[in-house]
């Protein structure tokens, strides 16, 4: 958003739109589909194609605006025009330090420090990713509508997804819910105190809402939901277990609390383990990220070295 003044007493606002220009063609079509067919098979959800449909020229076929039932023929060319032009309620921009990994024109990979929450609450209205991106897209004049893709608590560190556009958002969504199929890896660093044993292995416990509380999450295995979680020790040092961890499942907490049902808690964890000796909050980092572009189809691979609290702890 810019403002261009006119006189003293008059300015008009002048919001420019996103617009994200998607081309297929359709060279290996065997038999004509409609459109609507074809782009459920790249991964367009049922909401894509709803918004899509909002605007009368955001579907071309052959340079010609069509409806989701106009038939593709083989050879044929479809033009998307993705657009937004409004912006995210209640997100107001914060010149914040954000460290951006990697960002095109579909998606943004940004490495989030420690005490950063993903998103503004009640406590936390100023200060979190949100703010900051918010911030980053006004000074570009663009509409910015906050689309987190895998959240992180606020005093995990690490690599996290912003989807930069409702299509994006939709297909990363998606392999977030089905990382099992989608190729979608995760693989998150911590330190636990003592030698952890087995040296590596498979935490299989359902994780549910504590009772009593409506932060804390516990191992239960009546009415939890399922959980898996894949470690393995990579070094030990100054008395501590460097541990790789892989998600299977996103619960909340998971890492925490299977490392605690595991017998090896993570250190700095006010929640589960309040062992502020070594560190001032869990000690836990999302360094590595691999996942297949949603729009480009391109293997994609990000890692964030161990940040320097976790560092102390292991190297002092």
């Amino acid at each position: 958003m810019s403002e261009i003044h006119l006189s003293s007493s008059v300015s008009f606002v002048i919001i420019i739109s996103m617009e994200r220009t998607l081309i297929y063609t359709t060279e290996n079509l065997i038999t004509p589909l409609p459109v609507s067919r074809f782009l459920k098979q790249k991964s367009f959800s049922s909401q894509n194609l709803v918004q899509l449909k909002k605007d009368p020229d955001a579907v071309l076929a052959n340079g010609i605006p069509c409806f989701m039932n106009h038939i593709l023929q083989p050879g044929d060319t479809l033009t998307l025009h993705i657009r937004e032009d409004h912006s995210s309620e209640k997100i107001p921009p914060v010149n914040l330090p954000l460290n951006i990994v990697y960002e095109d024109a579909d998606l943004m990979v940004i490495n989030k420090p420690a005490g950063m929450p993903i998103h503004p609450s009640m406590n936390n209205y100023y200060n979190s990713l949100a703010n900051a991106l918010a911030y980053y897209f006004e000074k570009q004049n663009c509409p910015f509508v906050f689309r987190c893709i895998n959240r992180l608590d606020r005093d995990t560190s690490g690599l996290t997804i912003v989807a930069k556009h409702y299509v994006s958002a939709g297909m990363l969504s998606a392999m977030i819910a089905n990382k099992a199929t989608s190729g979608i890896t995760r693989e998150y660093l911590a330190i636990a105190k003592g030698s952890v044993r087995p040296l590596e292995g498979t935490i299989t416990a359902p994780l549910g809402r504590k009772e009593g509380s409506i932060i804390e999450r516990t191992v239960d295995f009546e009415n939890g939901e399922s959980a898996v979680t894949h470690y393995r020790v990579l070094d030990e040092k100054n008395g501590h277990s460097l541990v790789s961890l892989i998600l299977e499942t996103g619960r909340t907490h998971q890492i925490r609390i299977h490392m605690k049902y595991l017998g090896y808690p993570l250190i700095g964890d006010y929640l589960y383990n309040p062992d502020m000796e070594q560190i001032q909050r869990q000690a836990l980092h999302a360094w590595k990220l691999s996942f297949v572009h949603p729009i480009t189809g391109e293997k994609m691979q990000f890692t964030a070295p161990l940040p320097e609290d976790m560092a102390a702890v292991l190297y002092p």
